[in-house]
């Protein structure tokens, strides 16, 4: 088989289509009543959770998406990580002095200062090391999260003083 045999048919275009991001959701039921099979692990109402997610996805900061659900940011980052996104305030070092601290190892006041975030901040990151995502909550929202593109570095990527 000779490349001209491989290449019969082929054509060469001059632009391209773009077909964009398909997101899927293979579900019929809203984000807040597939929410409420956790609804009692969550730290808000389902109905509120899904708003949070809802925003969050559409490009929203943790913070506004708090707002626009009526709950408190830190409210609003304790369900994202509920569902499985990554919000915690401290880095892979942070979290081992939240570690630390968790098993006594450091006064609370020692990993306060060595983590180098505020009382609240720290608060969340005990949060988020002492609270598994839930398996239910992260399928719940499945197809909800998928959203187009998104420069990490953007806009839309909360910073540690819109979480609180």
């Amino acid at each position: 088989m000779a490349l001209s045999d491989i290449a019969a048919g082929l054509e060469v275009t001059a632009e391209q289509h773009d077909r964009g991001v398909a997101a899927v959701d293979g579900t019929d039921a809203p984000l807040a009543e597939r929410l409420s099979i956790v609804g009692d692990d969550l730290p808000c109402s389902p109905s509120a959770a899904a708003t949070v997610v809802e925003a969050y996805a559409a490009g929203k900061s943790v913070g506004d998406a708090g707002r626009a659900a009526g709950v408190a940011p830190v409210t609003a980052a304790k369900s994202l990580h509920l569902v499985g996104e990554q919000v915690s305030p401290v880095g892979p070092r942070g979290r081992e002095m939240v570690r630390d601290w968790l098993a006594g190892d450091l006064s609370r006041s020692d990993a306060i200062a060595l983590t180098g975030v505020s009382e609240r901040s720290f608060a969340l990151a005990a949060y988020v090391e002492t609270h598994e995502p839930l398996p239910e909550a992260r399928d719940a929202v499945e197809g909800a999260l998928a959203t187009e593109e998104c420069d990490p570095l953007g806009e839309t990527m909360s910073d540690v003083g819109e979480l609180l």
